[in-house]
């Protein structure tokens, strides 16, 4: 059986604040799967004056979203879990769950019934 691995993120820089005097650091993790992989970049329109982009890496069983948050000094990776319906990922305290073309941001620590903090569609530049 041949195994196909992807290098899935590759320079993404560590998350924590670097002093002016601090090296750079990257992070590279690999997925290896036994099928197919996709990676996909998505544009979505969330209202703000710039579109933002979010990239999905499937890889079975691992369902990834690399997702820029207005809030953090680096996009977050998010991961797939379970969903009543669409797909729903999660990064620390963030929720970005993406129903067809559309997609929402929530704060967790916010509660339940809280309202989406980003509600997002896809950018679709066909004339």
């Amino acid at each position: 059986m041949t195994t196909k691995s992807i290098a899935a993120l590759t320079a993404l820089a560590l998350l924590a604040p670097l002093p002016a005097s601090a090296v750079e650091s990257t992070l590279q993790l690999q997925l290896s799967t036994d099928q197919d992989f996709e990676r996909r970049t998505i544009t979505y329109d969330c209202g703000a004056e710039t579109p933002i982009q979010v990239i999905y890496l499937n890889a079975v069983p691992n369902f990834l979203a690399v997702v820029p948050i207005a809030d953090e000094p680096q996009p977050l990776v998010f991961v797939s879990v379970v969903s009543a319906s669409g797909v729903r990922y999660v990064s620390g305290h963030w929720v970005w769950w993406t129903k067809g073309p559309e997609a929402t941001l929530y704060d967790a620590t916010l509660g339940d019934d809280a309202e989406p903090l980003l509600t997002c569609s896809e950018f679709n530049d066909t004339p």
